[in-house]
């Protein structure tokens, strides 16, 4: 067969944050070593959050920007892991470590417009430039099949349930229309004594751009939260709240802080001037309105602390996050992420944790209507028919729009906190009052925008795979909301585009189309859910979890619309908890299996593209060395003196080697990594001997948002004879 080329293709690697960054360390060799036989060349960007920082301030190469540039051309092959999107305690974390390693940074306070483009979900718009595949690989779904995952009893008269507004928030003050024309529009609030402010004075939108604003009220929010405090307590149940922080990076903290508040109202009503002279700002989490008061006066000090008491003694019991280290879910806004922290709770019994460490029924308080329900009927449906057996469940596999920012709401310059009352207006270039809503001092509100190229690949992507798979496609829009009424027109409108003859395609609102999924699903039927970028988001967690036992193992593929392709390594997150048991031991449970899948998706798109077969030989090798590491149990395990993240790279090379030794369509490689598969073989004992030993002392790696390299390299690298295998495929 025709060698490849030495410039026939290039896979970028991202370099992100905490657990999955320093797997890097380790899996990257291998992998620029394999591909090297393709004649592929693996090269990584930097888009960290400390790299991200660095880059705002002319520090280091703007990666993310090089990248946003290459998702809109048809050579892009990335691999993107997961990264932090920062909240403020993270980011002011971040920027604090980068000073103290002696780069020139601001601090927050005098670079807030600039740090603010950094923080919550800043990567995945910019990367995003195509809708969303996720699904369950099938050597996945047929390894849990035989060795499930466990999931905690229901029982019909759990109190576990959800909360939400139903009125006065995002959901039901939405209003939405589609352009007849380009333009660009102004966001402005004409205060009650006619006094107009320029809020956003240049949005530029496109013809078939759906346009949408909204507000939370903050009195009916306050009032909410007040109801549900009361309420929980009377019931006996946990207060837990959960919002999305890091991605709403500007809605929600606010309503996060709204939280902390009227949890500690007597608190906030006796001391909060001083506690905000002292730099305590609830948005930011309870610990930071702690650290604030820490620094009082000692007798203010003891004052503040004895309404502390009170208001913890008055208040409901709270969810906590650590029961250990007593920190609750108001603590910090990033620990409870609602997409993450639901389906978790429902694999738990409706459990979440209380100050005792014990499990509890908890009333999980969701403020925006807008898809709480879903959550809600999950759990109506584990009290009527019991756990989840993951042994016999279907799949929920996801198609989510989200191409060029599509449904992008909270997180950026087009949401504001209203300083007073008036009228929020959308308004033409002609003058136009296009949308308008009457607000009130302390309300949030938000625009979103969704282009309509998106939707036509949406639409076209979700037949595609309904036409592959057979399954159901169901479009989870809802007829109540302004949003999704101007949506559902656009998918009628492109649907007859399509071939769709013999398949089953239906629009259901999110609570009926959750319902029938979880029918299906119990049946061992699968159902495509087709979703909006939220939901597209609670999606790949809630069900995987409930299948797999983790949103990590989804296979996460991004078609961009230029004809790359972005390939996910799932939606586990980047597993701060993993990076505190490998500093404290040298053992890092992070599981790298996101990033095989996608890896071997990634050959066989340059496969695809390019033609070049070696890429496809090591698409398929990839995939059966992941299979057989699934089935031989060589995935991390959780406690010290076990495999770990390191020994699964060390048995994926040695497998992978192995599947390119056996396989016969390309006999040359074949014989060219049969000396690499016995190395392996001959050695095994010996990289499991010295993997093993690295395990128990404390790792310095120089740094957490931003690690020393050479520390991390030698933390990640403890096999020599590993590390010698791996180094001689470069030479064969």
């Amino acid at each position: 067969m025709t060698e490849p080329s030495a410039d026939s293709a290039k896979i970028i690697y991202t370099y992100t944050d905490e657990a999955p960054a320093l797997a890097t360390h380790s899996l990257l060799p291998i992998l620029a070593a394999f591909a090297k036989a393709a004649g592929v060349q693996v090269e990584t960007r930097d888009i960290s959050l400390a790299g991200r920082i660095l880059a705002t301030f002319d520090l280091e190469p703007d990666a993310l920007a090089e990248l946003g540039d290459l998702v809109k051309r048809p050579e892009a092959n990335i691999i993107k892991l997961p990264n932090v999107s920062a909240s403020m305690p993270q980011l002011e974390a971040a920027i604090a470590e980068l000073q103290a390693l002696g780069y020139a940074v601001p601090d927050y306070a005098d670079a807030k417009a600039a740090y603010d483009k950094v923080k919550g979900s800043a990567v995945n718009p910019v990367l995003r430039e195509g809708n969303s595949d996720r699904r369950a690989p099938k050597a996945v779904k047929d390894y849990v099949r035989s060795h499930p995952h466990s999931m905690g009893a229901w029982s019909a008269d759990s109190k576990t349930h959800v909360a939400t507004m139903g009125h006065d928030d995002f959901a039901t003050n939405e209003k939405s229309i589609t352009m007849e024309a380009d333009d660009t529009l102004t966001i402005r609030h004409v205060g009650a004594d006619g006094t107009t402010t320029v809020l956003k004075d240049v949005v530029p939108v496109l013809a078939g751009e759906i346009v949408d604003g909204t507000f939370m009220s903050k009195a009916a929010l306050v009032q909410f939260y007040a109801e549900q405090m009361a309420d929980a307590k009377a019931q006996g149940v946990l207060f837990s709240l959960h919002l999305k922080a890091t991605m709403m990076k500007v809605s929600d903290p606010i309503l996060f802080g709204h939280g902390v508040e009227v949890f500690f109202a007597d608190v906030f009503a006796k001391h909060g001037d001083a506690i905000a002279a002292a730099g305590g700002n609830p948005n930011n989490g309870w610990a930071d309105v702690l650290a604030a008061i820490a620094t009082l006066p000692d007798a203010q000090r003891a004052e503040v602390e004895a309404d502390i008491a009170a208001a913890w003694e008055n208040g409901p019991a709270v969810a906590m996050v650590d029961s250990d280290r007593g920190i609750s879910n108001l603590h910090v806004p990033s620990d409870i992420i609602v997409d993450a922290s639901m389906p978790a709770m429902i694999r738990s019994s409706g459990h979440m944790w209380n100050a005792a460490g014990e499990e509890q029924d908890c009333k999980a308080v969701i403020p925006d209507s807008s898809y709480a329900g879903i959550y809600q009927a999950v759990i109506d449906d584990c009290k009527a028919h019991g756990a989840y057996d993951p042994t016999t469940l279907g799949s929920v596999p996801n198609v989510g729009l989200m191409a060029q920012a599509a449904e992008e709401y909270g997180s950026h310059d087009r949401t504001f906190e209203i300083d007073a009352a008036g009228t929020v207006e959308v308004v033409s270039s002609s003058g136009t009052v296009l949308l308008s809503h009457a607000v009130e001092a302390g309300d949030v509100w938000r625009m979103c925008l969704v282009k309509d190229i998106p939707v036509q690949d949406w639409v076209k992507l979700a037949v595609s795979r309904a036409r592959a798979t057979g399954a159901p496609a169901v479009f989870w829009l809802d007829p109540a909301r302004a949003h999704d009424v101007q949506v559902t027109k656009k998918v009628e409108q492109y649907l007859p585009d399509h071939d769709t003859d013999g398949l089953d395609i239906r629009i259901l609102s999110p609570v009926e189309a959750t319902k029938l999924s979880l029918e299906r699903i119990r049946q061992g039927l699968d159902t495509i859910s087709v979703t909006g970028n939220v939901l597209r988001d609670y999606n790949t967690d809630l069900f995987p979890i409930i299948e797999l036992g983790t949103s990590a193992k989804m296979l996460s593929i991004v078609p961009l619309i230029a004809g790359g392709g972005l390939f996910e390594t799932g939606a586990g997150g980047s597993a701060p908890k993993h990076v505190q048991q490998f500093v404290k031991e040298d053992y890092l449970r992070w599981d790298s299996l996101g990033e095989f899948l996608a890896l071997a998706v990634s050959f066989e798109h340059l496969a695809q593209r390019t033609g070049n077969q070696v890429a496809q030989v090591l698409a398929d090798t990839l995939d059966a060395a992941t299979g057989k590491l699934l089935e031989t149990g060589k995935s991390p395990a959780r406690r010290l003196g076990q495999i770990d993240n390191r020994g699964s790279h060390a048995y994926l090379a040695s497998y992978w080697a192995e599947a390119i030794a056996q396989q016969t369509s390309d006999p040359k490689l074949a014989e060219r990594f049969g000396p690499i598969a016995a190395a392996f073989a001959e050695q095994q004992a010996q990289i499991d001997e010295e993997l093993i030993a690295a395990q128990g002392s404390p790792v310095d790696l120089g740094g957490y948002y931003k690690v020393d390299t050479a520390k991390a390299d030698a933390a990640m690298r403890p096999s020599a004879t590993l590390n010698a295998i791996v180094d001689s495929i470069h030479s064969i």
